[in-house]
C-alpha cells in the first residue's frame, strides 16, 4: 500500500474536515494584504520570500513598501542590488533579498515578466524551494497542490495521527494531498490548513478550545506529548546575524564606501567575531570590497 493511500485511508471518517475549516476560515481568517484579490503572482512570491522565518507583523510594512515601488520583476530586476538590500531593512536574512533579485532579473529576462505557474519551473528559480514552489502555485494560481509548512505539518501530525507534533518526512505531501478537496474550494482549504496552525493548533499554546475541527486524533487519544525534543528558540543577541546586521546598517545608511575603521566601530566587543562577520557579507556577495580598502553594499563599491 503506498504511502498516500494508508493516509487517505485515515481520513475517510474525516469528511466533515474539509467544511468546518473552509467555514471557520471564512470568519476568522487575518486580514493579510498579500491575500486580498487585486494581489498578482509576482506580490504573493515577494510575500513567500519575505515570510521565510519571519513573523507577519514584521513582513506587512516592508511587504507594502516593496510593492509600492517595485510591483512587477522587470522593476525591481531594474533596481539596483543596493537599493534592494537597504528597501529589505530589518527583516534578517539578507541573502533572501539578494535572492528575490535575482529571481525577478530571471523572470523579467526569460519568462516575459510572468511569475510560471508550474512547480517544476518554479523550482529551477533562484530562491525558490519545494515549499514556495507550491505555494506560488497554490495561493496565485489556485492549482490544486499540497502545500506543506511547519504550521500544516504540526495540524495534520495532531487532527490526523494523534501526534502533538512530527518531524519533517518524505510523507508530508501525501499527507497533505489526501486531505485536499477536490475542484475549486482545494487551494482555500491549502490555507485555512495553514491559517489554523498559525493561529490557533500553535506549537506552545494550543487553543483546543476554539477549535473548529470537531474531529482530532490528538484529542481524542488525551493530547499525548511530543516524543521529539523541543527545538529551543535560535537567540539573536550576541551571534554573527547580529553582527552582520550591524555592519550592513552603517553601509544602509551611507551611498557611497565607507572605510573601514567606521564599521569596526559597529561591533566593538569581539573583534574576531566583527572579522568574521564581514567575511562572510563579502563571501554571500552582500557587501564589496573597493580597490582602496574601503566597502559598500553590493553594486555601490566602484
Amino acid at each position: 500500500m503506498s504511502a498516500f493511500h494508508a493516509v487517505t485511508g485515515l481520513v475517510l471518517g474525516m469528511t466533515d474536515i474539509v467544511p468546518q475549516l473552509l467555514d471557520w476560515y471564512g470568519r476568522a481568517q487575518r486580514d493579510l494584504p498579500w491575500r486580498r484579490p487585486e494581489v498578482t503572482p509576482w506580490q504573493i512570491l515577494v510575500s513567500e520570500f519575505m515570510l521565510q522565518q519571519t513573523p507577519v507583523a514584521r513582513v506587512e510594512p516592508v511587504w507594502l513598501a516593496w510593492i509600492a515601488r517595485w510591483p512587477t520583476p522587470s522593476t525591481t530586476a531594474a533596481a539596483s542590488p543596493a537599493d534592494v538590500l537597504r528597501a529589505w531593512g530589518k527583516l534578517g536574512y539578507p541573502r533572501r533579498a539578494k535572492r528575490l533579485h535575482e529571481c525577478a532579473t530571471v523572470i523579467a529576462t526569460e519568462h516575459d515578466d510572468v511569475v510560471p505557474s508550474d512547480v517544476e519551473t518554479l523550482l529551477t528559480l533562484p530562491g525558490i524551494g519545494a515549499y514556495t514552489a507550491r505555494a506560488i502555485a497554490c495561493f496565485a494560481y489556485r492549482q490544486r497542490v499540497p502545500v506543506v509548512d511547519t504550521n500544516v505539518r504540526r495540524v495534520v501530525a495532531r487532527v490526523v495521527h494523534g501526534r502533538a507534533d512530527s518531524p519533517a518526512s518524505v510523507r508530508d505531501l501525501d499527507d497533505v494531498a489526501a486531505l485536499l478537496p477536490d475542484g475549486p474550494d482545494a487551494p482555500q482549504f491549502s490555507v485555512a490548513l495553514m491559517e489554523l496552525g498559525a493561529t490557533v493548533c500553535t506549537a506552545r499554546s494550543p487553543r483546543c478550545g476554539v477549535c473548529p475541527l470537531t474531529t482530532c486524533a490528538w484529542r481524542a487519544n488525551g493530547f499525548p506529548e511530543a516524543t521529539t525534543p523541543v527545538r529551543r528558540t535560535q537567540r539573536y543577541a550576541g551571534t554573527d546575524r547580529q553582527v552582520r546586521g550591524r555592519l550592513l546598517d552603517v553601509l544602509r545608511d551611507n551611498d557611497s564606501p565607507v572605510p573601514r575603521a567606521q564599521l569596526d566601530l559597529a561591533w566593538l566587543s569581539d573583534t574576531a567575531q566583527r572579522d568574521r562577520a564581514l567575511d562572510s557579507l563579502l563571501v554571500d556577495g552582500l557587501v564589496e570590497q573597493t580597490a582602496d580598502g574601503r566597502f559598500a553594499l553590493a553594486g555601490e563599491g566602484e
